[in-house]
């Protein structure tokens, strides 16, 4: 079997056995992934906000209000003060502090691209997270080995145009398999 060198651009499901409030049912787009560790953001767990009001608290005004109710997500348990736009890569645009997952998606922090969605010239797809999941180097594969995750290919239909409640049990059909009948624990005859 080969070895994974990096789980980026892939996604976590968590396995029905994970209670850590931060994961349980929960679907981890992994952004980066190294020997020094992983950085991911959880696409299915909002919070309490919307986008109108972060854009009220960065004092930013919406020009365009139909995202004006775009859920906020708690990306992960780690700096949930910062914020985090997975999106689209727009070819013609670039924001200050981006990185490029893949050929079609990429990660902003900066408050320029949040301007830009405010005024309706952002990327056509967008999540936004507060927080994120970080692993140190070598946590991640431990945690995969101990049958915490699963681990797919990203699916851009399940990060943008699922319905959150779904997120978790459709990224598990995508494998074919119902993620509620499985379990972590091992019989003997």
């Amino acid at each position: 079997m080969q070895e994974i060198s990096s789980f980026q651009n892939q996604m976590l499901i968590a396995m029905p056995s994970l209670q850590d409030t931060h994961f349980h049912h929960g679907v981890t787009f992994i952004c980066q992934h190294n020997t020094e560790g992983a950085l991911g953001l959880v696409i299915n767990h909002p919070s309490n906000m919307v986008l109108a009001d972060i854009f009220e608290q960065m004092e930013i005004e919406i020009l365009d209000t139909s995202i004006a109710n775009t859920p906020i997500f708690m990306g992960g348990p780690v700096q949930q003060e910062r914020g985090f736009v997975l999106h689209h890569r727009t070819p013609d645009t670039s924001w200050e502090n981006t990185i490029e997952v893949s050929d079609t998606l990429a990660l902003t922090t900066s408050r320029d691209i949040l301007k830009s969605i405010a005024c309706g010239e952002g990327p056509d797809k967008f999540i936004i997270t507060l927080g994120y999941a970080g692993w140190s180097g070598q946590q991640l594969e431990k945690e995969i080995k101990e049958n915490a995750w699963l681990n797919i290919s990203s699916n851009e239909t399940v990060i943008f145009d699922t319905p959150i409640s779904q997120r978790w049990r459709t990224a598990a059909k995508t494998l074919g398999l119902d993620v509620e009948l499985l379990t972590t624990h091992i019989g003997h005859a």
